[in-house]
């Protein structure tokens, strides 16, 4: 390391002085040196494993070498670590000859080039050839347009490959987001961005970390063309830059922000500045904003300097930290954002207090560092979101149905693509090829799976065939039926035979452990050995990597005392938060060449360690913590004991619990609609000062009572009214730890609070309008019927009338959320009317995406002008922003109207219905 470093410098101060003859990458010699000591420093944190062996290639050329300072000093230590350099300088060498190729290649400043069409990573995608790919095919489709022209054709390209799909929060790169054809916001961001840099067009993803006015939150993307950024929703093409359906969610926004890889110096506000990125403060870009400065105190009124300001915003019943800063020596920070209400959380060395903070009416806020662990409060807060103020530039006619027609030509071809998976029929030849005898029930579950895998079948009925051939079919189908349906779009072959042969056969009835069919195995030896996922790190073949690292006596010790294995990584694995700021996993081959890693990826290390050796290991989804598996010891124990894994005491810890109860005043809550986890209240634990929220499964939203860490807790429920804000209370208790002789639990006192909002007529609505039903629409056989009207279609009474945006997002979170509420609203038993602009829509429509919708929906199309009507009746500020959903009656009296990007629709209609 110190003759590379000194191979280094010397080299960097021979460039400065002999560099007449080639170009520099980094042309301001400020910079240079900036980079090369952060570089130097970089080189030091990470001085195993020969990670920066690219820097001896005496083949580079001046740029080649300041662009590989540039990347490797700003890297996060997995990148180093998981990739060759080889596999940065092909990267950039297909950047240098982009910009040479490109007309707006020279025109692009050298700053933003550096920042924003270099560097191959976005999100936290693990990184692969998508560049080259991308440029291949995107090279001659843009040919001979302007930037802008460009950034619009890239777009219509994205919408070519993928559509929109929620999933989870592990992102796909970009090349797996293609295959399968599908992504989330994020991944369709992603892979957006990498798509424009592959052209040499400067790109950045914008993300709110969260709505102020609905919960969720998005991301989107930002390309600069002449001098200046523009926006668009990726893998959304609109006739214009500048224009998505999210401009008037947008125009609500608190904060929208991006992360710049590297040190950059821009003209935005930077919020943060880490050794690996700088994020930046964009959401002037959107909305008006205002300016605060927090002031941070003690007791004795002095200035609190490095005290922590979190930022937070209400969504999904907690109050998310979307900005974070820490005070100068005066006591302050100060930040920018729209101008709305924010919850600030100040905490330092145990102490913390919090207030809300409105922008755009306070210019200040001071906060004393009053309260302690253990102090028992209850605050109501109520909480104003932005109002709309959404500005859309303006799109002709032509232009319009111009992009239609594209946007329909782009469906067909990605349907295409799609149609060249396999269908069940094909997928049952498959099957029934097998070797192995197995029940129908499991071959159904196979023939999904692979349905499942989309473009990445292929990689599946490989395995399945080599697990068949092994004579291993059943524990492959389990292993199979633990990763996720994302994983099974993108795992490689590779990891599932590693997995699949590298861990021991401790039964052949995995599957039905799995299942839940067998009831005297050890679940925990199968979701905990066999499972290559651990959190939503890349997965990898560790296995055999790490049994070919450590002889069988080894692992036989650490099997027998699992604490030694903790003690093994406490010793061997150094801590470095600094170096890796986003805190993107380093696979755990990683972080064994390097022996470093931040505390996630070290956690991430030692349980695939540990499940290589046989111990069944996890990461609890609750809070994340790392930690192993005892078995029962005596028929006493019921459950399996989790050991949480502390590598500073090197000391198994043993967790204590406790169990909570909510309780309405006297009253214990169970099943309760005023009680459900994510919409109405959340739980987070406060350890140093700092609430840290409970993970729970989103799937099952009943967490009235439950076992958790004893410990102090913060309570938060809110209330989200018709307009956005949130009627909030933030309260505090304490959970002792429960013991074998006294099993209760502890009360805590649930309070949500109510608007008192009366179901009011708030517009009128001709229920005699007519319609054009469809029928058919569930097999996609569309069939148009008569014309009839919503009086005829509903009869007597209160309906629902939706009108819909086929396969955009704001539409299918609408129609997910009503999903949710099937039950309730197949008991109301009144219609639901969904109505689509026109028969392209219809068509476009796949049913089979929302298959909980409720029995009542009639399906149809708008062909005599109701959505007009709605628009013009109740005053909607934007015509074109859909979905829109009404309450009525035939008495034509509207008492309920949503517009555009809405989450919790089906509990806002059901609130409004059970007041009728």
């Amino acid at each position: 390391m110190k003759t590379l470093l000194r191979f280094l410098f010397i080299f960097f101060f021979s460039a400065v002085i002999f560099s007449c003859s080639e170009s520099h990458f980094l042309k301001e010699e400020s910079y240079r040196r900036q980079v090369f000591q952060d570089l130097e420093q970089k080189q030091q944190a990470l001085p195993n494993g020969d990670l920066f062996a690219i820097f001896s290639d005496t083949t580079l050329t001046l740029a080649e070498r300041e662009a590989l300072m540039f990347l490797y000093a700003y890297m996060p230590i997995g990148d180093i670590t998981d990739y060759p350099g080889e596999y940065y300088l092909k990267t950039i060498r297909l950047s240098a000859q982009t910009r040479s190729e490109m007309p707006w290649g020279k025109t692009v400043p050298d700053e933003l080039y550096r920042h924003f069409v270099l560097p191959v990573r976005v999100n936290n995608e693990s990184l692969n050839e998508s560049r080259e790919v991308f440029y291949g095919e995107l090279k001659d489709r843009v040919e001979g347009l302007s930037m802008k022209e460009a950034i619009l054709e890239v777009n219509h390209w994205c919408h070519e490959k993928v559509v929109y799909r929620p999933s989870d929060a592990r992102t796909s790169s970009p090349l797996a987001t293609v295959r399968s054809a599908y992504g989330r916001c994020g991944e369709e961001s992603t892979f957006t961005v990498a798509a424009l840099r592959s052209v040499g067009i400067p790109a950045r993803q914008v993300y709110t970390p969260r709505w102020a006015h609905t919960d969720d939150n998005h991301a989107w993307v930002e390309a600069w063309a002449d001098g200046k950024w523009y926006f668009l929703g990726a893998c959304e093409p609109e006739p214009v830059l500048n224009l998505g359906w999210f401009n008037a969610p947008a125009s609500r926004g608190m904060l929208m922000h991006t992360k710049v890889f590297g040190r950059y110096n821009g003209p935005e506000e930077v919020m943060l500045e880490t050794a690996n990125y700088t994020e930046i403060n964009i959401t002037a870009n959107y909305v008006p904003t205002a300016q605060t400065v927090v002031t941070v105190t003690d007791t004795d009124g002095q200035p609190v300097s490095g005290a922590k300001v979190d930022f937070k915003i209400y969504n999904y019943a907690e109050f998310y930290t979307v900005a974070t800063k820490y005070t100068d020596v005066a006591g302050q920070v100060s930040l920018s954002a729209g101008q709305g209400d924010m919850l600030v959380w100040v905490s330092k060395e145990g102490k913390f207090n919090f207030s809300k903070l409105s922008f755009g009416k306070q210019t200040a806020l001071s906060l004393v560092l009053d309260k302690k662990e253990g102090d028992i409060f209850a605050v109501d807060i109520d909480m104003v979101p932005p109002v709309e103020n959404a500005s859309l530039p303006e799109v002709t006619q032509e232009q319009r149905t111009g992009n239609d027609h594209r946007l329909a030509q782009e469906d067909s071809i990605r349907n295409s693509y799609v149609a060249t998976f396999p269908n069940v029929a094909q997928v049952d030849s498959v099957i029934s090829g097998l070797k192995c005898k197995m029940h129908s029930s499991y071959k159904k579950d196979l023939r999904s799976f692979i349905i499942d895998s989309r473009g990445n079948y292929d990689v599946l009925i490989r395995f399945i065939k080599e697990a068949d051939r092994q004579g291993k079919l059943l524990k492959g189908a389990a292993l199979l039926a633990i990763i996720t349906e994302k994983d099974r779009r993108d795992i490689s072959y590779e990891v599932l035979m590693d997995h699949l042969m590298n861990t021991e056969d401790d039964a052949d009835f995995l599957y039905n452990c799995v299942l839940g069919v067998c009831f005297d195995c050890d679940l925990s030896k199968v979701t905990h050995v066999l499972s290559p996922r651990i959190s939503i790190e890349t997965l990898t073949p560790y296995k055999s990597f790490f049994q070919s690292k450590f002889v069988k006596a080894e692992i036989d010790s650490f099997r027998a005392s699992p604490q030694t294995l903790v003690e093994w990584v406490g010793d061997r694995i150094m801590i470095d938060e600094k170096n890796n700021s986003q805190h993107i996993p380093i696979s755990p081959e990683g972080v064994w060449r390097s022996r470093v890693a931040d505390s996630y990826s070290r956690d991430l290390f030692f349980v695939a360690l540990a499940r290589s050796m046989g111990i069944p290991a996890y990461m609890r989804e609750q809070d994340g913590c790392a930690g192993y598996v005892i078995p029962p010891v005596s028929d006493y124990d019921v459950d399996n004991k989790f050991v949480k894994a502390d590598f500073d005491k090197k000391e198994g810890v043993t967790v204590y619990e406790g169990l909570y109860q909510l309780y309405d005043g006297d009253k214990p809550m169970y099943r309760d609609d005023r009680a459900k986890y994510y919409s109405k209240f959340t739980i987070s634990k406060i350890e140093n000062g700092i609430p840290e929220l409970i993970n729970y499964d989103e799937r099952f939203p009943e967490r009235t009572a439950g076992m958790v860490d004893a410990g102090y807790y913060l309570l938060v429920t809110g209330t989200r009214l018709a307009d956005g804000g949130v009627l909030a209370r933030v309260s505090s208790f304490m959970l002792p730890a429960y013991t074998a002789s006294s099993f209760e639990s502890t009360k805590v006192p649930y309070h949500l609070r109510e608007s008192g909002e009366r179901v009011a007529v708030i517009g009128n609505f001709n229920s005699e309008s007519l319609f054009t039903p469809v029928k058919g629409i569930e097999e996609q056989n569309v069939a148009l019927s008569e014309k009839q009207s919503l009086l005829r279609a509903c009869g007597r009474g209160y309906f629902v009338v939706g009108i819909l945006a086929s396969g955009q997002e704001p539409t299918n979170h609408a129609l997910r959320d009503i999903s949710a509420l099937k039950t309730d609203l197949e008991k109301w038993g009144r219609k639901m009317v969904l109505l689509f602009p026109d028969e392209a829509q219809c068509r476009k429509f796949l049913p089979s995406e929302f298959p909980e919708l409720p029995s009542t929906v009639t399906y149809g199309i708008d062909t005599e002008g109701i959505y007009e009507q709605i628009a013009e009746n109740m005053k909607l500020k934007h015509k074109n922003n859909l979905p829109v959903f009404i309450i009525a009656d035939t008495f034509n009296r509207v008492v309920f109207v949503s517009q555009g990007y809405t989450i919790g629709l089906g509990e806002q209609l059901m609130k409004n219905i059970r007041g009728l």
